[in-house]
Order: C-alpha cells, then structure tokens, then sequence
C-alpha cells in the first residue's frame, strides 16, 4: 500500500491521490517516470520526485526511522504490510493513577506476531529492558497507545525512546465508524479471548494489581493473562483494520 501512497507529500491528500490513480499514477515510480503529470505543476513535480525518490530508497533499505519522521500519523497504518514481520504490539496496564499523581506501570506485554512477553514491574519492567526490547522492532502497533499508552510510558521513564512508525488501531477503526474500546471491537470483529478474563476491564486490572502485592501470587497471573489477551490481539485487529482501511481508499479499483 505505501508504494501507492502519494498522500505522504505535503499538498497532497486523498482526493487527488485517487485523481493519480484514475490517470494510471499507480505507483512512485509511476509518478517519478512521469514527465508531466496535469494535476501538479513543474515545479511541485521536482520537489516531490525527491521526496519519494528519498522515501523509495528509505523501503528499499527498510529505513522505518524515515517513516516515523516523515508520514503523518494518521497514514502510519499503510507501512503495516511492509513492517508486520518486524512489528510489536504494545499494551499496558497501571495502577490506575496518572504519573506524577502516584501513578506507575504495573505491567507491559509486548507481542510479535509469535511470542508474547510480559514485564512486570518488581520483577523485569525497567526502563533499559522495554528500551532494549523495544529496539528489535521497526513498527509499533497498539490501541489508544497515542493517547495512553505512550505518553504514560514516556512520563514515566523519560529515557523512552519511540522512533518507529506507530499504527493505532484505535484511530484506524474510528475511520472505518466504529466505536467503543477494544473489548467491544473485538467482539464486533469476532476475536475471541481467554474465558477466564473475558469479561474484564482496566478497573480489573488495577484491583488484581492491588491484590497482587497483598502476596496473592493468582490475582498476578490473571493479570499477565488479561495482559496478554489485549496485547495479542493487537496483531489480529491491526490485519483486519489494514485490509479495510485499504479498501477503503479505492486503490484495488485502479489495480
């Protein structure tokens, strides 16, 4: 999808993205080979032959730093076929208070699309293990993590560094008119999740937390658990929410 995506070039935004599309401007390399193109001027024509000249080489190098500093937010979800092998999702949970009020991460679970892990605070969660983990990656995927979970992150260990692209599915599936948190969505995508947690919520998670450190070792792993099912099930809904969000663009009509 990112090679058919020209609304990466400042002026340029979905309509005449697709008005590229209809003229047979499928790809940059359709737009670099052009030697004029009506919709953009001559001079806009060079500018942007650099940028994706530059962004061309950035993928063919899988330079997903590029990207991060480059690409609006909001269009992060289109680098989702070209990073989901080097991807992580990323959930949190907390003890229900904001940073700077009390407020601490209690556990992180980062999931690759194979293997889940879990830190926890006390135990592995420290600010060098998550910046370490974090570093294998080329793209972050979460829900609501740039409203949440990053910004928690950040103000709670301000060595953080997040440097990648970020797909928010949260922000994904509010364009494509759905509504609600990520237990109800699941429900609306039909992602099932562990019985035992299933009707859980953040209130849960802090009260299982609290519970934990009063010695109850089982209200700890209800908590990885319920960790778990969220920061998995990322990787299913950010499958779903890419391929809609394609579609959604109108680009197959023009392939």
């Amino acid at each position: 999808m990112i090679r058919n995506t020209f609304s990466i070039l400042n002026g340029i935004g979905e309509k005449l993205e697709r008005k590229l599309w209809s003229a047979r401007i499928l790809t940059w390399d359709d737009f670099i080979g052009s030697s004029d193109i009506n919709c953009i001027s001559p001079h806009k024509k060079v500018v942007f032959d650099e940028s994706l000249s530059s962004a061309r080489n950035a993928l063919d190098h899988t330079d997903a730093g590029y990207f991060a500093c480059t690409i609006k937010r909001r269009e992060h979800w289109r680098l989702f076929d070209i990073f989901k092998e080097e991807s992580a999702c990323l959930d949190i949970e907390t003890n229900g208070l904001m940073p700077g009020s009390g407020g601490v991460v209690t556990v992180i679970g980062i999931y690759d699309g194979f293997e889940y892990k879990c830190f926890v605070r006390h135990e592995n969660l420290t600010a060098e293990n998550i910046m370490e983990e974090i570093s294998r990656y080329k793209y972050l995927i979460t829900f609501y993590g740039a409203g949440f979970d990053i910004p928690y992150l950040l103000r709670s260990m301000p060595h953080l560094k997040f440097d990648i692209p970020h797909f928010d599915t949260c922000f994904g599936t509010r364009r494509l008119g759905f509504r609600g948190g990520l237990k109800r969505l699941e429900l609306e995508l039909g992602i099932a999740r562990d019985k035992t947690v299933k009707n859980m919520n953040g209130y849960d998670a802090v009260k299982l937390w609290e519970n934990a450190q009063r010695g109850s070792s089982d209200s700890l792993e209800l908590l990885k658990l319920y960790n778990k099912e969220d920061t998995v099930n990322l990787f299913t809904i950010a499958e779903i929410v890419y391929q809609r969000l394609r579609l959604q663009t109108g680009i197959d009509d023009y392939l």
